[in-house]
């Protein structure tokens, strides 16, 4: 019995979330609503460091050693409009490089999965004490 590929496979690997980061990043720094975010940020760095946690994200048999999204967005007061234009572009990209719509509705599973640390959000289905 054949093994079901990883999202990571899928799409094409790392020479495709290499193609897709450069791109995101052009998009999202090209946004005025979102690029504030990334005037003192070393972009080389922040690129690798998108470029690991996607592949890691989708699948790829590599480990994945950065922040976890929680304490990486923490300082950064994200709200709902953030979160929603960098998803826009992330599917943008996606479209623009002829993903398939399935594979971009996984990929926009995985970032969904993200939103309530990034936003800095206690989940719905947990209790506060």
């Amino acid at each position: 019995m054949a093994e079901e590929k990883t999202l990571f496979e899928k799409i094409g690997g790392m020479d495709a979330v290499n193609a897709a980061v450069d791109i995101f990043y052009k998009k999202v720094l090209a946004d005025d609503t979102i690029s504030h975010f990334f005037t003192n940020t070393n972009m080389k760095s922040q690129i690798g460091k998108q470029k690991a946690f996607l592949a890691y994200a989708f699948g790829a048999p590599l480990a994945y050693t950065g922040k976890n999204m929680r304490d990486a967005h923490a300082h950064m007061k994200l709200t709902e409009a953030h979160f929603n234009a960098v998803a826009g572009h992330l599917v943008g990209t996606l479209e623009e490089l002829g993903v398939a719509q399935n594979l971009i509705d996984e990929v926009v599973k995985v970032a969904m999965t993200t939103k309530d640390d990034v936003l800095n959000k206690v989940p719905a289905n947990t209790e506060v004490n």
